[in-house]
């Protein structure tokens, strides 16, 4: 081949077109495409555009946003022909404060600062539903958890995912059929937490890709069917000082780990605005489904909010299990960070230790033991984020916005509820909850 065809065929290989991509106030991915010649301009001086009309964004007084790419984020992406960046959002030559990557990104410098690193691994869990053009979600397999060949129709496509997720920069770890039929999850290699974040996004990006090249619908959405398990995210998280794992102890955790703990217990309440911030999370956190509900912590123990799983040597980490997948990763992790800090700082003693099953319990030896619940509803997880000055701190710039618009989304609900005589505190699965979530 002469040196003329040669380069011909490498520029007509390389992707022609870049999506600089970006996430609202719900954690959905939003961006725009650029031609890739415009690469270098996007990381140098950014791309302008009109935030307006992103959810969670502040109005028209941030019309004219510039989003600058982030070039440790970039990837190929396999089956479209297309690059693909995250990028950073900035206002006035500043950081945009309501940029919620941005926010998480200030958080790890602050860290960084003073020679500490978080690190998380998170388990997101999704569905996948047959495409039929009604609300009919009919399932393509029958399996239950850990299931194996005819049980699981979706193996292969959950091979096919793991193949894309290198291209991205994550690494699969477990591929597996969860509790309900057509729910699986995916692990992969725990990061710091910026980075897990990215990976979360993109994670769910590759999932839906791949989804829908083979027919089907995959969705993240914490409770999309009544009477079946929902979709959680679990967080294992960690804190470092270079190669010190700061949560690891002779033993047991270390009394850092506790603390950190305890500020996670301390902060439950508002935390669960950030971490389940869905009417339809809600559907997720009741009892028999092993959400958890109640404010504890134990070794091992799978019922309570919090565990420790079993580790050896710098494997010590702490699992919080109430978070699901519908969650902003960015203010997830910030929030769920800044509480585990706050305890730290203030030396807060984690509270509810229990080995035993609390759903058996009964409510006078829940009491004895100083185990508290979870709101029960977005609105009442909405009143204890107003709160709690930790959390709306750690929130930053979004704060105000993320506030707002949750509380129209509560009453929007409630409208649809009161206009259907339905009673609040229902469990099932409404229309409303399945024509807002299901995609997003």
């Amino acid at each position: 081949m002469n040196e003329v065809k040669k380069v011909q065929v490498e520029f007509e290989s390389r992707p022609r077109f870049m999506q600089l991509i970006f996430v609202d106030i719900n954690g959905s991915p939003k961006g725009m495409e650029i031609p890739a010649s415009r690469y270098e301009e996007a990381v140098r001086d950014g791309i302008a555009f009109d935030g307006s009309s992103i959810p969670g964004f502040q109005g028209i007084e941030d019309s004219d946003l510039i989003l600058k790419a982030d070039p440790s984020t970039h990837a190929d992406v396999p089956w479209d022909g297309i690059s693909r960046v995250y990028g950073y959002i900035y206002k006035d030559e500043t950081l945009y404060s309501a940029d919620s990557r941005g926010i998480l990104k200030s958080l790890m410098e602050e860290l960084a600062e003073k020679g500490l690193i978080p690190y998380v691994g998170p388990e997101p869990e999704f569905y996948f539903f047959k495409k039929n053009g009604t609300w009919e979600l009919k399932i393509p397999d029958a399996g239950g958890y850990f299931d194996l060949i005819n049980l699981d129709k979706a193996r292969i496509i959950k091979r096919e995912i793991a193949h894309y997720m290198p291209y991205f920069g994550l690494t699969p770890e477990v591929l597996h059929h969860e509790v309900g039929a057509g729910q699986h999850e995916i692990d992969f290699r725990f990061d710091n937490a910026l980075k897990t974040a990215d990976n979360i996004i993109s994670f769910k990006y590759i999932t839906r890709a791949v989804a829908e090249m083979n027919g089907l619908h995959a969705t993240f959405m914490p409770k999309p069917i009544f009477g079946m398990p929902g979709n959680g995210m679990h967080l294992h998280l960690s804190l470092w000082e270079g190669e010190k794992n700061l949560f690891e102890g002779k033993e047991k955790l270390s009394e850092t780990a506790l603390y950190f703990i305890g500020g996670i217990l301390k902060h439950a309440k508002a935390l669960a605005a950030v971490t389940n911030p869905t009417v339809n999370s809600y559907k997720r956190l009741v009892p028999g489904y092993e959400a958890p509900i109640y404010i504890s912590w134990g070794y091992k123990n799978r019922s309570a909010l919090v565990r420790v799983p079993a580790f050896k040597g710098k494997g010590a980490r702490v699992e919080f299990r109430c978070p699901d997948p519908s969650a902003n990763p960015y203010l997830a992790l910030t929030a769920v960070i800044r509480a585990g800090l706050d305890g730290i700082h203030n030396e807060i003693e984690p509270f509810g230790y229990v080995e035993e099953n609390v759903y058996k319990m009964d409510a006078k030896r829940r009491e004895e033991l100083g185990i508290e619940n979870l709101p029960s509803s977005l609105g009442e997880a909405l009143k204890e984020l107003k709160k709690d000055s930790v959390i709306k701190k750690a929130l930053a710039g979004a704060y105000e916005n993320f506030i707002k618009y949750k509380k129209k989304e509560w009453k929007s609900y409630l409208r649809y509820l009161q206009e259907r005589e339905l009673p609040e505190d229902t469990k099932k699965v409404t229309e409303w909850e399945l024509e807002r979530y299901f995609y997003i």
